[in-house]
C-alpha cells in the first residue's frame, strides 16, 4: 500500500513527524494573517515553482489540483516568471502552507511525504488563497462541540476559534462537508473523537479530503470576486423547458423531444432518477417512426474556447436498434466560413441496452463553435431510440478509459473482504502503450473491511518488446466518479499512482515495474486468455463506506471509474528560467536557462527569450523600473508631478491663444 493501508490525515501525517505547526498545517510568522483586506490575497494567476525536491507523483498531482481550481474557480496557476511574489512548492516535512499572501517574494509551501492527495493539496492551498481551516469560524459552536479534555495535552490551541475581525465567513453557511474542516479525531489522545457535530449524521462527514465542497466554493469565488470559472463551458439537464439554450436544426426530417419517461426505456431520467415529482427529463429521438435514414439535430448554443481542447461527457441511453446512430460533431465559425462548418468527431454505436451509459468525446476546438448531437434511424426495427441527459462540456482533457461497474450494490452485499471479493477491470492501454489492469476489492481487504480498496498493476501487453523496462513516470489516476449532473459540484475522489523505474519489490531484488513477464505471476481474463500480471500498488483506504454512500457514487446501481495513464517525465526538473536572485535568496535552484551575466540593473530579473536575455524589471505598488537594463525607475509621485505639469502648460498656452485671440478681434472690430 502506498500510505501502508491507513486513511491518514493531514494531521496525522504531521503529528507523525512531530511538527508542532499552528492548528497542525499551518506555517505562522508570529502575526495573524488575515483573508480580510486585499493586501492578503493573491493576483487571480498565482506564480509557482514546483521545486525538484518534490516527489514526482505528487508533482503531477499538484498540477491536476491546479485544473480543479480551473475548472471550479477564477484562479489561475502559472510557472513564475519572475514575479515579485510567488509560491515555491517543495518535498518538506509533512504537508502545511502558510495563511494568505505574505508579500515576501518566495512564499513556501510544503508537499511531504504520504500529502501527496488531490484533497490535501487543494487544502494546503486554499489556506495559501487566504483561508484558515472550517472549525475556527467565530460561529462554530453553533454546529460542532470540541471535547477539550479528549485533546491532547499541549494541543488545545489548535481548536481556538476567531473573531469576526480576523476571519471572514463571506456571509457562507458553516460547512461540515468542507475540504477545511478538521475531522472527528483531530488531535485526539485516545480513542473517542474531539469534536462532536450538532447534527448527528454530519459525523462521518466532516474531514473530507475528496474535493472542493459547494460552500469551499462560494466562499473562495466570494474572496477574489469570481464571476466564471476558467475552464468550465457549459451543463445541461434538461430541467428547464429551454433546454439551455440548445436548438433543434431545420435541416433535419425529425425533432428531439424533450421527455420524463419512454416506454421502451429510458423509464427516468439520469439526472433525479425518477425520485422528483414533476422534474427529471431528457432528450430523445424517436427511431421507431419515420423512414430509414431519418436524422434529429440538435445543437448547443455558440461556445467560445480559450484553450483548444475540451472534454464533452454526456449519458447517452439507447433503447432503439443496434443500426440507429448517434453522431457528435463540432460546427465551427472562422472568418473564412462566417456560417460556420461541420466536422464530425465521434460516431457511437452499439447493442441496445436497459441503462444509461456515461461517454467522453475529446474535442480540439480553437474557434468559437457549437456541439451538435445528430441522432440517425437505421435501417432495423426499433420500440424506441436514442436518448441523452447531464452534459457536460469543459476545456480539461477527457479520461482515457471508463470502466463501468453493474448491479454495484449487489456486490456491495455478497462480495466478502479480502481477495474473494476483489474484481478486476477490462485491460486498457496507456498513450505510451503499457497494458495495464486495476483491481477493486468491493468490502476492503482483510486488515482493513468496510473500504474500498483499489490497485493498479501493468500486465503483459502487445507492445512490451518495443517498450521501455522497467517503466518509468506514468502516472496512473483511478477516479471514482461522483455522478452529480454538474461537473462543478462534483467531489470525486481519485488516487494517482507513479511508476518509479528504480523501485525495488519488497521480497526481491527486482524491479517492481520491470516487464510483467519478468515480475509478474500468470493470470487469466474471463475468455480463459492467459497473460501475466504484475504487482499492484495502491491503497486498501480508498473510501470508506459511509462516503461511498454519501454522494452520487452509485446511481442507477453503478458507479465509474475513470482512468488515465500519462507520461509524465516531462517533471523530473521543474525549475524556472528565471535567473534567482530576485526578491528573495532562492540559491538553492538550479536554473539552467538563466542568463550566463545578468546586465539588468536594480534587481532585475534576466532571462533568456529566443536565446537572448531580457530584463524583467521589479515593481511594487507605486514605484516601478524601465528601460532595457531597468536602469529609470517611475513613480506614482513622479507621474502625478508630471500630469500636473502638463496640466498647468496646457493651461498656459491655451491662455495665450485666449488673449491673442480676444487682441485681434478687438483691433479688427476697431478699424
Amino acid at each position: 500500500d502506498v500510505d501502508g493501508g491507513i486513511d491518514q490525515d493531514i494531521f496525522d501525517i504531521n503529528e507523525a513527524l512531530g511538527l508542532d505547526l499552528f492548528e497542525g498545517d499551518i506555517k505562522f510568522d508570529g502575526e495573524r494573517n488575515s483573508i480580510i483586506g486585499d493586501n492578503y490575497r493573491w493576483p487571480h494567476v498565482v506564480p509557482y515553482v514546483l521545486e525538484d525536491s518534490l516527489e514526482m507523483n505528487a508533482k503531477g498531482l499538484i498540477l491536476k489540483a491546479f485544473e480543479q481550481y480551473r475548472l471550479k474557480t477564477c484562479i489561475d496557476f502559472r510557472p513564475w516568471e519572475g514575479e515579485k511574489n510567488y509560491i515555491s512548492v517543495f518535498k518538506g516535512s509533512g504537508c502545511w502552507s502558510y495563511v494568505g499572501n505574505l508579500q515576501e517574494g518566495l512564499q513556501q509551501l510544503s508537499i511531504g511525504a504520504n500529502c501527496d492527495r488531490i484533497g490535501t493539496i487543494q487544502h494546503e492551498f486554499l489556506h495559501a488563497l487566504g483561508f484558515w481551516h472550517e472549525q475556527s469560524r467565530s460561529d462554530r459552536d453553533d454546529y460542532v462541540s470540541i471535547i477539550w479534555d479528549r485533546i491532547q495535552p499541549g494541543k488545545d490551541h489548535n481548536f481556538n476559534k476567531y473573531d469576526d475581525k480576523t476571519s471572514d465567513s463571506l456571509n457562507v453557511p458553516y460547512d461540515y462537508d468542507s475540504v477545511m474542516h478538521y475531522s472527528q479525531n483531530a488531535f485526539r489522545n485516545g480513542t473517542e473523537p474531539t469534536i462532536i457535530t450538532n447534527i448527528p449524521d454530519f459525523m462521518d462527514v466532516i474531514g473530507q479530503r475528496m474535493d472542493f465542497s459547494d460552500y469551499d466554493l462560494q466562499k473562495l469565488n466570494r474572496l477574489y470576486n469570481c464571476t466564471s470559472s476558467l475552464s468550465f463551458m457549459d451543463t445541461c439537464s434538461f430541467e428547464l423547458e429551454n433546454i439551455c439554450g440548445m436548438i433543434q436544426s431545420s435541416d433535419d426530417s425529425s425533432d428531439w423531444q424533450r421527455l420524463s419517461q419512454v416506454p421502451a426505456g429510458p423509464n427516468t431520467d439520469h439526472t433525479n432518477m425518477g425520485e422528483c415529482e414533476d422534474s427529471g427529463y431528457f432528450m430523445h429521438f424517436n427511431t421507431s417512426a419515420g423512414a430509414v435514414g431519418s436524422t434529429a439535430i440538435l445543437e448547443s448554443r455558440i461556445l467560445y474556447p480559450k484553450r483548444g481542447f475540451q472534454c464533452l461527457q454526456f449519458y447517452f441511453y439507447n433503447s432503439g436498434h443496434e443500426s440507429d446512430r448517434l453522431y457528435v460533431w463540432v460546427r465551427e465559425y472562422t472568418s473564412a466560413h462566417p456560417n460556420g462548418t461541420l466536422r464530425l468527431i465521434e460516431e457511437i454505436k452499439g447493442s441496445p441496452a436497459s441503462y444509461w451509459q456515461l461517454h467522453h468525446v475529446s474535442l480540439n476546438v480553437t474557434s468559437k463553435f457549437r456541439v451538435v448531437f445528430q441522432g440517425t434511424r437505421g435501417s432495423g426495427s426499433s420500440n424506441g431510440g436514442l436518448s441523452v441527459d447531464d452534459i457536460n462540456l469543459s476545456e480539461t482533457q477527457c479520461p482515457h478509459h471508463v470502466w463501468h461497474i453493474r448491479n454495484f450494490t449487489y456486490l456491495l452485499n455478497t462480495s466478502p473482504a479480502g481477495t474473494a471479493g476483489r474484481i478486476y477491470s477490462p485491460p486498457f492501454y496507456s498513450s505510451k502503450g503499457y497494458a495495464f489492469q486495476v483491481s477493486l476489492y468491493v468490502n476492503g481487504t482483510t486488515d482493513n473491511p468496510f473500504n474500498l480498496a483499489i490497485y493498479l498493476y501493468l500486465i503483459s501487453g502487445a507492445n512490451d518488446d518495443q517498450l521501455q523496462w522497467p517503466c518509468a513516470w506514468q502516472q496512473g489516476t483511478m477516479i471514482l466518479l461522483d455522478q452529480h449532473p454538474d461537473i462543478r459540484q462534483r467531489m470525486s475522489n481519485q488516487r494517482s499512482i507513479t511508476t518509479d523505474p528504480l523501485t525495488l519489490s519488497d521480497s526481491s531484488s527486482t524491479y517492481f515495474w520491470d516487464r510483467p513477464d519478468k515480475v509478474g505471476s500468470i493470470a487469466s481474463f474471463p475468455n480463459g486468455t492467459t497473460f501475466m500480471r504484475g504487482p499492484g500498488s495502491g491503497t486498501s483506504a480508498f473510501l470508506t463506506h459511509q462516503r461511498l454512500k454519501s454522494r452520487n457514487f452509485i446511481k442507477e446501481d453503478s458507479v465509474y471509474i475513470l482512468l488515465t495513464m500519462e507520461d509524465i517525465s516531462h517533471l523530473l526538473s521543474t525549475q524556472p528560467s528565471v535567473s534567482p536572485t530576485f526578491f528573495m535568496n532562492t540559491s538553492k535552484m538550479d536554473v539552467p536557462d538563466s542568463c550566463p551575466d545578468n546586465p539588468c540593473e536594480n534587481d532585475g530579473v534576466c532571462i533568456m527569450v529566443d536565446r537572448g536575455p531580457e530584463c524583467r524589471c521589479p515593481a511594487g505598488d507605486d514605484w516601478w523600473y524601465m528601460g532595457e537594463k531597468c536602469e529609470r525607475k517611475g513613480s506614482a509621485q513622479e507621474n502625478t508631478v508630471i500630469a500636473v505639469s502638463s496640466t498647468v502648460a496646457v493651461f498656459v498656452v491655451m491662455l495665450v491663444v485666449t488673449i491673442t485671440t480676444a487682441v485681434c478681434l478687438k483691433k479688427k472690430y476697431s478699424q
